[in-house]
């Protein structure tokens, strides 16, 4: 059911597909209007226009709006706000149960003030897929799959009750459970229909086609993009309100034109070719930008090499990465299953609203455009620490050892290159920095060296997704398990597909025999080891890495390898394609020339090359014959209805969930406490002390809580004061649902270097005045007890990663009233407004360094009241021994839509009061 709005301008129409009729709003009928050449539209903008003209109610969206929009070709950018409602919420758990337990504390709110319970509902339909939750705790066997299951159950069974409850208690939400597959792949192959036709609620049970659109909790919400549908990742804020019903409000974007041309050459992936588009975008600079692909060489790459690109939009930091609907999605649609009168209504629909793609038309009027030509990727891998930093395969081995010598000095430049020329075991660097250790593993004898690879997972929808680099991996063990090659001892290996169409396809290949000879059993689906739940490493394999201070590495086919998200003791960490996963488990060290250096030797005692077993397109255009659509609809049939014990778990009949005191999983957050109806006012800073200070590109994995918690953490003390033991913490993503393990977890991240405390690694800072150094939970708790305000204070590109609410809620909850930094990534900027916290940035020139701040000024924003406004300059004044600077600063509060979130407190605060 939808709600349609005015119709102002009577652009509603009709359109005959097969014998069903349907009505939408007709892009051309507004092209009558004189305002502009709808055509020139880059066809997300189109989708934005659809979206506008159906919900145009002379409130939140007005003709002016649209006129607006309609006119963007002549600027090509524009500084117009519009409210957009996308048909549809994703979330996946760890987002998504914080998400449902502040709708769970919504609802006491409510009731709390003497209401109903029942108005706090999803009001737009929104899917929950349980996919950051297994651990790859066992692998290399094949029972690691059931055992990881099994202890997944266990960990997380609090939770999992909770989302029944949830599932019950709230109308339009549904629940994928655990086991199933990765939110981003299940949206991809079952959830997305393309186009969406619904009842309307006030216009006599007309039937109405419009556009799939959706925001997702997660960052990689993108990955849709392939499949011509626009959505992106907001904040778990943010897509609460959509939820509940709020617009989301944004500024008309930039759309920036990637042209692609020409076609892949002969053994280079689509892994490669997206790696190749995200350092480029990332130079472009196109953070708060759409991105839209267009060219000829659109026709050459498959919707799964589509999605694949569309995926790391965060990474090369658009808002999204559209491609256009065409022949290609059609033929996706009709292999992944979906019924003969989705796809019929979606060509229809496309073609007669100009958002159907023709081969050879003339290209949209883009901001700004860039290309490449397909032909020029080479295979490549991204490492050691970020997305965009995209290596040749062949320059592998020497990053590495640039970053070994300026880990260890320069004195150890020459022994590494020793180290490299002479087989990997000779020591490196001084003896306190021995880089070969002897373990023993399995019964049998080796050395753990400097750059060996410890970890080879086959993870993350980014890759899972695409049939053609799985099979190519599968083919690639084939021929490898034939020469007579193994995987290296001390390589963790691991399977971990986005849906279980995956594994159907592998074993009717006949490959999935072959994986798991290298070991690559599949070990759960899930996201794994891209989320940082790689599991324990083998204590042997730990321990060498400790007592030898190596630098060893992790080779993953997904999105993301900031620091310290993998695994706490991989330093260095590579992005790759499916099949050089398995040929680096095979080498077992990324300093391997794989050029000149073989894998291994055959029973002849010949060596053996990559070269020699990596798949031709044919092998895998053959095997492609595999994946069926029978497959998806077998899969899918019963995706929401989950096992056996998904089902055994008790799940109540109250509107209101019953909190338990003693949950270490579930609590009750502060958010609402003392709510009142009327708005307070703004209040100024005054006094307050920098909280951290910090440098460039600060992720939302530094400082959301993310991966394993450690014992002697802030957050580790307090569940041990709960009765949980080390070995039952789970991770900090599974205890999203706690505030109280949440907060002590916010910029506890161990690789995350805070300025005021130089010498030390990990989430401390100075307690002023007294010059202590605290871990800056404790820091926080100590300035709020003494009622004092706190900001953080950082460089470039603040905020970015993937979309983690915690990021926001956690520093709110340390008392952080404001962010300065020299600028944010655009979905953490909005979580913070979503949190009631004020992003400042530093003008053009200015930053932290060269106003010689240190961490011990005492800061002042006394201009901050309710006369707030969006981009309004608001001066800062840092004060230190009897001298001031006062700095005027850019308000990043973009719309007026983010003032009034921000002056209410929050988001949720805002929609809470309009119910209340």
């Amino acid at each position: 059911m939808t709600q349609i709005g005015h119709d102002t301008l009577k652009t509603a129409t009709e359109l005959k597909v097969g014998n069903k009729q349907y009505h939408y709003f007709s892009l051309d009928k507004i092209a009558d209007k004189g305002w502009g050449d709808i055509h020139r539209l880059p066809f997300s903008l189109k989708v934005l226009l659809e979206n506008l003209l159906r919900f145009e109610d002379g409130q939140t969206v007005t003709t002016d709006d649209i006129q607006a929009l309609v006119r963007w070709p002549e600027q090509r950018t524009s500084d117009r706000e519009i409210a957009y409602r996308p048909a549809r919420v994703l979330m996946q758990d760890f987002t998504g149960v914080p998400g449902i337990v502040d709708l769970a504390a919504m609802r006491d709110a409510i009731v709390a003030a003497g209401g109903n319970p029942d108005r706090i509902n999803p009001l737009t339909p929104v899917d929950l897929v349980i996919d950051h939750s297994v651990m790859v705790d066992k692998f290399g066997n094949p029972q690691a799959f059931a055992e990881n299951v099994e202890m997944e159950f266990q960990r997380n069974r609090e939770r999992y009750e909770f989302l029944r409850w949830g599932q019950k208690a709230f109308n339009n939400f549904r629940v994928v459970p655990p086991g199933t597959g990765i939110c981003h792949q299940v949206n991809l192959e079952y959830l997305a229909r393309g186009v969406w036709s619904s009842s309307d609620l006030n216009d006599n049970g007309k039937t109405w086609a419009y556009p799939d659109t959706l925001v997702g909790t997660d960052s990689h919400t993108t990955m849709i993009n392939g499949l011509g549908v626009l959505g992106w990742g907001v904040g778990g804020i943010e897509a609460e309100a959509a939820m509940l019903g709020q617009p989301v409000s944004m500024l008309i974007p930039e759309v920036i034109g990637f042209r692609l041309d020409g076609k892949l050459r002969e053994g280079v992936t689509a892994t490669d070719l997206v790696l190749t588009v995200t350092e480029m975008l990332r130079k472009k600079g196109v953070v708060g930008k759409f991105v839209e692909f267009f060219g000829d060489g659109l026709a050459d790459l498959t919707l799964a090499d589509r999605a694949t690109i569309a995926n790391m939009a965060p990474e090369y930091g658009a808002t999204c990465g559209f491609f256009p609907i065409d022949e290609r999605t059609i033929e996706y649609m009709q292999l992944s299953g979906r019924d003969d009168d989705t796809i019929a209504l979606v060509e229809a629909y496309c073609k007669a609203q100009g958002l159907w793609r023709v081969p050879g038309q003339e290209a949209p009027a883009f901001t700004d455009t860039l290309t490449l030509e397909l032909s020029e990727v080479v295979p490549s891998l991204a490492g050691p620490k970020r997305p965009q930093d995209r290596v040749p395969l062949t320059g592998v081995r020497a990053a590495f050892l640039d970053v070994l010598s300026q880990s260890l000095g320069p004195h150890s430049t020459e022994e590494a290159k020793l180290e490299s020329e002479g087989g990997g075991h000779t020591a490196v660097g001084s003896d306190e920095h021995a880089g070969a250790v002897p373990l023993q593993l399995n019964g049998g004898q080796h050395v753990l060296n400097h750059g060996d690879v410890v970890i080879a997972a086959i993870t993350s929808c980014t890759n899972t997704s695409n049939p053609s680099v799985m099979l190519a991996a599968g083919l690639l063990a084939r021929n490898a398990v034939a020469r007579g090659l193994h995987r290296k001892p001390w390589v963790k290996t691991s399977l971990a597909p986005g849906s279980k169409v995956v594994t159907d396809y592998l074993a009717k290949a006949g490959l999935d025999d072959d994986l798991d000879k290298l070991g690559f059993d599949l070990v759960g689906y899930g996201c794994t080891t891209c989320i940082g739940n790689s599991g324990p490493l083998p204590e042997a394999v730990d321990k060498a890495i400790a007592k030898g201070d190596l630098i060893v590495a992790s080779v993953l086919s997904g999105n993301r390898n900031f620091e310290g998200r993998v695994h706490q003791s991989v330093k260095t960490n590579w992005l790759a394609s499916p099949p050089l996963v398995v040929a680096y488990a095979l080498a077992g060290t990324v300093k391997i020339d794989f050029e000149k250096d073989a894998l291994g030797h055959d029973s002849d005692g010949k060596p053996v090359y990559l070269r020699d077993i990596w798949p031709s397109s044919a092998d895998i255009q053959k095997a492609l014959l595999s994946v069926s659509g029978d497959m998806f609809r077998k899969q899918y049939a019963s995706v929401f209805e989950g096992d056996e014990i998904w089902q055994s778990l008790p799940v109540g009949d109250a509107q209101t969930y019953g909190w338990s005191t003693k949950s270490t999983y579930i609590q009750h957050p502060p958010y609402f406490e003392g709510l009142t109806a009327e708005v307070p006012p703004v209040q100024p800073v005054k006094n307050a002390r920098i909280l951290a200070l910090l440098g460039d590109s600060i992720t939302t994995d530094h400082i959301s809580p993310a991966g394993a918690i450690k014992a002697d953490s802030p957050a580790g003390h307090y569940l041990q004061g709960h009765g949980v033991e080390p070995i039952d913490f789970n991770s900090y993503g599974s205890r999203r649902g706690n505030h109280e393990v949440m907060m002590r977890g916010t910029f506890a991240n161990i690789r995350i270097r805070n300025e005021m405390v130089p010498d030390v690694e990990g989430g401390f800072t100075r307690h002023i005045p007294g010059d202590e150094v605290l871990p800056i939970y404790g820091a926080a708790m100590r300035y709020r007890k003494d009622d004092v305000p706190t900001v953080v204070v950082a460089g470039k590109e603040y905020g970015t990663g993937s979309s983690r609410d915690w990021a926001a809620k956690g520093t709110v909850l340390l008392g952080v009233r404001a962010v300065i930094a020299e600028s944010f990534e655009r979905i953490h900027r909005s979580n913070l407004i979503g949190m009631g916290v004020l992003p400042l940035q530093f003008p053009a020139g200015t930053d932290r360094k060269t106003l010689g701040l240190d961490g011990s000024e005492e800061v002042d924003i006394p201009e901050l009241n309710n006369d707030v406004s969006a981009g309004q300059t608001i001066e800062v004044t840092f004060r230190k021994g009897g001298q001031s600077q006062t700095v005027p600063m850019l308000c990043r509060l973009d719309t007026a839509t983010e003032v009034e979130y921000f002056r209410h407190g929050g988001i949720l605060h805002y929609v809470l009061r309009r119910m209340m």
